[in-house]
């Protein structure tokens, strides 16, 4: 299901990968609320529930926020009781491994309104701003849990454009913002507000889309809260394995799902500059 909120008007937020942390969640949701975006105006693609110690919480805040959601790959296995989280990870990896403990959690603590709103999630959202036509996903057009980063070939991410028949593309699941202009359009991804980007800084990241005279400007920032509540609540859960330890030092446990150049740049703080976005 594809949802389309048609041609909005003024500012779009975006941000992906709540992740269970309820403090970043609010935090994004003040943030909101100081740009004075309505939540109409306002889409999160996906990973509502993972690694961190209030599913439940988390899912409540954004449902009753009633702003237009992605399904995620983990709103889709908690939503249907899956075995696994679905996130793509290789059998045996240390993603998979770890991802063990907080899916089951996740998948304990979630109640029967939120696992029923979860079903209800678009695998899409389509939207127009400034007749600029965009689609947001969780992980790419063809595949819910499929890993875009910045360095994945060009010419992948512009088929997948192309068979979009849109302007751009914007998607999460990778957890690492970046933005690039592809012959055909733009693929965008807003980053993460649960956990770090990897870059040895305890903030996260979202984006904002504002529509100037003839483009849009689409601009990256970070987002920083009280990681350390976050992190009390995860030791009074148990869930002080890795992803705990992520949260004060900006570093992901487990580098399995990146290609070379991400790995590369573990631990150097994340710098994006805003992005033009024109019509072609």
């Amino acid at each position: 299901m594809i949802q389309d909120l048609g041609e909005l008007t003024g500012p779009v937020l975006i941000f992906g990968g709540p992740y269970s942390n309820a403090e970043a969640t609010l935090a994004i949701k003040e943030e909101a609320r100081r740009l004075s975006i309505p939540p109409d105006h306002i889409i999160c693609t996906g990973d509502v529930v993972a690694y961190c110690a209030n599913p439940d919480e988390t899912t409540t805040i954004i449902r009753e926020w009633k702003i237009p959601v992605v399904m995620g790959n983990c709103e889709e296995s908690v939503a249907n009781q899956a075995p696994d989280c679905g996130c793509g990870f290789t059998e045996g990896s240390s993603c998979s491994l770890l991802s063990v403990g907080w899916y089951a959690f996740a998948n304990q603590q979630i109640s029967a309104t939120n696992r029923q709103w979860m079903q209800t999630l678009p695998s899409a959202i389509d939207f127009s701003l400034h007749g600029i036509n965009f689609r947001t996903v969780h992980g790419s057009p063809r595949q819910i849990n499929e890993f875009v980063f910045k360095s994945t070939p060009t010419a992948i991410k512009n088929d997948q454009l192309i068979a979009t028949e849109k302007d751009v593309i914007i998607g999460g699941h990778c957890g690492l913002p970046f933005g690039e202009s592809l012959p055909q359009g733009y693929w965008l991804n807003a980053g993460v507000i649960g956990m770090p980007a990897n870059d040895g800084t305890t903030q996260c990241w979202y984006l904002v889309l504002t529509p100037d005279q003839s483009s849009i400007c689409a601009e990256w920032h970070r987002l920083a809260y009280p990681y350390r509540k976050t992190q009390t609540a995860m030791r009074q859960c148990l869930l002080t394995e890795s992803y705990y330890d992520a949260l004060s030092s900006g570093l992901w446990p487990s580098l399995d799902v990146l290609p070379a150049y991400e790995k590369s740049q573990q631990g150097y703080p994340l710098q994006l500059e805003p992005m033009t976005i024109k019509k072609r």
